[in-house]
């Protein structure tokens, strides 16, 4: 995410953190999130701190202790230096399309936020203007020691080829890429319809094409899924394309097959789920 930017990333992490049962696609687009909201809290550049620590909630004498069961946590706080937050946000900063940033669509943190309480944990934040901003996922302890990687990746298809996303929030495509990533495959990225349809275009006829598309239903002020793949199918019949949406009950979601689509992922992206229906489209016989 800091890459290429002026913004430098600074880890403390100890060795002795407790396991935790996490959905590793899904949290690293909390980390994503978190991480974006520092960089452009200090557009001068500065550093970014994220640290983990075992914290034990047990009520008595915790303050200001999140509300949540008593028990083992891990703790991971994302701290900046940067502009602070005005106090009278701090209440609304998870809210869904709250935000102060002038090209924000206030989906970021509250998207955070649903993730980690889905994991039965909690999101929390801490500011004070001029000196920066924290925030600090907790999350459960696993009672499992810590998963081997053959555990964590048993159910991840992987593949070859060449993917390209089409995605307007640029957090959900850098997770997209890095999911693409690490399950083999070469990720390309499109903000919006016109720019899908002009790289799969351009990448046909240079003799490179894409072997799947993953394309979101709804892109605000711009071309969508359903549009761009009329246009992708009128250029070639045999395009694989994936609709992708937060909304599992959308009619094209749901009978995603009679728009021309071969496959559906609903969002946030879960690692196993995003794996498996990239692989079975581009598997599927014409």
């Amino acid at each position: 995410m800091l890459r290429g930017s002026n913004v430098l990333c600074d880890f403390l992490l100890p060795p002795d953190l407790w396991a935790v049962d996490i959905d590793e696609g899904q949290m690293s687009q909390v980390v994503h999130n978190l991480v974006l909201n520092a960089q452009q809290a200090m557009p001068d550049g500065g550093l970014v701190t994220i640290t983990g620590e075992n914290v034990v909630l047990n009520g008595a004498g915790v303050p200001r202790q999140p509300p949540l069961p008593d028990g083992r946590y891990v703790k991971i706080t994302v701290r900046d230096h940067g502009v602070g937050i005005a106090p009278q946000f701090l209440t609304k900063i998870f809210d869904p399309y709250f935000t102060t940033k002038k090209m924000g669509s206030g989906l970021g943190l509250s998207t955070s936020f649903s993730i980690v309480k889905n994991h039965q944990g909690h999101l929390t934040v801490e500011s004070q203007l001029g000196v920066g901003t924290s925030f600090s996922i907790y999350l459960p302890a696993s009672s499992a020691g810590a998963p081997s990687v053959h555990d964590r990746t048993r159910f991840v298809m992987r593949g070859r080829g060449r993917v390209l996303v089409m995605e307007d929030e640029p957090v959900i495509r850098a997770v997209a890429s890095e999911m693409l990533e690490q399950c083999g495959y070469e990720a390309s990225e499109a903000s919006d319809g016109a720019q899908a349809v002009l790289l799969y275009r351009q990448a046909k006829e240079q003799s490179q094409p894409f072997s799947a598309v993953i394309m979101d239903l709804t892109i605000p002020g711009g071309m969508g899924g359903l549009e761009a793949l009329e246009e992708l199918l009128a250029f070639d019949p045999h395009v694989r394309a994936i609709v992708s949406s937060g909304y599992a009950t959308d009619p094209v979601m749901a009978n995603y097959r009679r728009y021309g689509f071969r496959g559906t992922v609903v969002k946030p992206y879960t690692l196993i789920d995003f794996s498996q229906a990239l692989y079975h489209v581009i598997m599927q016989e014409d």
